[in-house]
């Protein structure tokens, strides 16, 4: 038994050595001019390996360097480069006959760099060896080749496009497909680090290899992206106020030139307009969307927008056009519950007075979308119905024109109807026929702005009821009386709205009421002066009172 145990020790011990020894009758380098011939066939670029080496016990041949030269229209330097570069091979053929059998390319650490030019192209959508890189008139047709597995590990990769700040880079990107082939679809599997933080996963198939244009190949997979922040993503000027985490889930299908994405989006933190503040609830997106690889066209064919209860339709178009995205989408939503709303109202820029909150009520919005993303115009009508705004005594905020109706404060407004005509874009938001009704007051109409900042510029007019000594005082006074009878008719005061959205200032408009008042006597017949209780109730206004004779 010891002799028979120390001849398999020698066997062993000879078989190592001669393992051992086998690389040092292996040129590896041989086999550079073969590996970089049919890596440069397949991809339709200039593949350069550096040194390599021979390992029998992983079956590989491994190098020091790898490169793939990128299209030339876009960049001179590497489209792909790495430091280490290994090829699985079949052992035996190897040995005996020289033979170079792939079975698995594996690439560490790359460094990808992926441009998008003004046109919409990018520099990928050559590989294979597609007309755009050679300038032939024709795409070359995809050679025969089949790797079992192949394996991008810890790299990363830069996007650039035009008229973006700097390049948004996705580090940690790892990719495994296996059976890969130009001819026939293969699984594979991608994930990344998004800018900022955030994951992207992507579990699908692809192929078979579009020859004329790569980005056009066909794919279906399911991608997950977490925590992705539209700020650090490098495609979202910053200037715009933008900003938000994203979370998505959908299905992808391309085929066709056709790209069909359907599945789920969640905004958290969402803020959309420049001055505004991130959305204190998540907002949901149930979407549609096909998009045309070769126009840059995408249609929302269905988007369902939830903020709690309250439910939006969105539809229309997106298009790519050089370093822009153009808008058109049309948002239509009615009867939304105004309280499942109120915590997202910041993110579009609305913001309620300090200290009040909406307790009740429904709002409408038809409004659309136009332009380039970073200075899109939003533009229709909105409304609220039958709402009730805690927290703010618009009666006292309006003490020195309410005092003319002899109504009472009270710590709540309720507001039966306010509709308006509002145009928002980056210079800040117009509204246009407001439309009020607060029963404690009356109605009243008027427009103004908001600035970016929230500064007001309103003008408005007061249709006040004319009840009260003071109340029928100011609506006797010609100019300001308007119809409806003795005791029922109502005032017509005009005021101005500023300060800001946080704390709005409501103050008589003077002017217009003295041009008002002037242009009613001026029509009268002129038969008596003004009466003296009306003059006393313009003077009450404006702090002072006309003394008795």
């Amino acid at each position: 038994m010891n002799k028979t145990l120390k001849y398999a020790l020698v066997a062993v011990a000879v078989l190592l050595v001669v393992l051992l020894a086998i690389p040092l009758f292996i040129n590896a380098n041989s086999f550079r001019p073969t590996i970089e011939e049919k890596l440069s066939a397949g991809l339709g670029r200039k593949v350069q390996v550096g040194n390599l080496s021979f390992s029998i016990f992983s079956g590989s041949l491994s190098a020091d360097d790898f490169s793939i030269a990128d299209d030339p229209r876009f960049s001179d330097k590497p489209f792909l480069s790495a430091k280490s570069f290994r090829v699985g091979v079949e052992v035996w053929p190897l040995i005996t006959s020289k033979a170079l059998n792939v079975t698995g390319l594996t690439i560490d650490k790359p460094e990808l760099s992926l441009i998008r030019n003004q046109q919409g192209q990018w520099n990928f959508s050559s590989l294979t060896g597609g007309a755009s890189s050679g300038g032939s008139s024709a795409p070359q047709a995809a050679p025969e080749w089949n790797v079992a597995k192949l394996q991008l590990k810890g790299g990363r990769a830069t996007i650039s496009s035009p008229g973006s700040t700097k390049p948004s880079v996705y580090d940690n990107m790892n990719l495994e497909a296996r059976n890969v082939s130009a001819k026939s679809q293969f699984p594979a599997e991608l994930t990344a680090d998004l800018p900022g933080g955030g994951k992207f996963d992507l579990d699908g198939k692809i192929g078979p290899v579009n020859a004329a244009d790569a980005t056009l190949t066909p794919l279906e997979a399911k991608v997950t992206i977490k925590s992705l922040d539209l700020a650090k993503t490098g495609f979202v000027d910053p200037s715009t106020g933008i900003s938000g985490i994203v979370d998505i889930a959908n299905s992808l299908v391309s085929a066709n030139g056709t790209a069909h994405a359907q599945g789920n989006v969640v905004f958290n933190k969402l803020m959309l307009v420049k001055g505004g503040a991130p959305s204190g609830v998540p907002i949901n997106l149930d979407v549609v969307i096909d998009y045309s690889l070769a126009n840059s066209v995408g249609t929302v064919k269905q988007g369902t927008i939830k903020i709690g209860k309250a439910v939006a339709n969105l539809t229309g178009t997106f298009e790519s056009r050089g370093n822009e995205t153009v808008l058109s989408m049309r948002l239509d939503g009615q009867n939304m519950p105004v309280t499942d709303l109120e915590a997202a109202l910041p993110a579009f820029g609305v913001v309620l007075p300090k200290g009040s909150s909406l307790k009740s009520g429904t709002a409408s919005a038809n409004l659309t979308v136009q332009g380039p993303a970073d200075e899109a115009t939003t533009s229709g009508n909105v409304g609220l119905f039958n709402a009730q705004l805690a927290g703010f005594d618009m009666t006292s905020k309006m003490s020195a024109i309410t005092k003319l109706t002899g109504s009472q404060g009270s710590s709540d407004t309720t507001i039966q109807k306010f509709t308006a005509n509002v145009r928002v874009s980056p210079s800040g938001m117009e509204a246009n026929s407001i439309d009020a009704v607060v029963p404690a007051l009356g109605s009243m109409t008027g427009a103004g702005t908001v600035s970016p900042s929230g500064a007001l510029n309103f003008r408005m007019v007061a249709n006040l009821s004319s009840s009260g000594a003071v109340g029928s005082a100011a609506g006797s006074i010609p100019g300001l009386k308007s119809a409806g009878g003795s005791g029922g008719g109502s005032t017509k005061i005009p005021f101005a709205i500023e300060g800001t959205t946080s704390d709005p200032k409501f103050i008589p408009d003077a002017g217009a009421m003295a041009k008002s008042a002037i242009a009613g006597a001026a029509q009268s017949q002129l038969k008596g002066a003004v009466p003296a209780d009306a003059t006393n109730a313009l003077g009450g206004m404006f702090g002072k009172k006309t003394k008795k004779k």
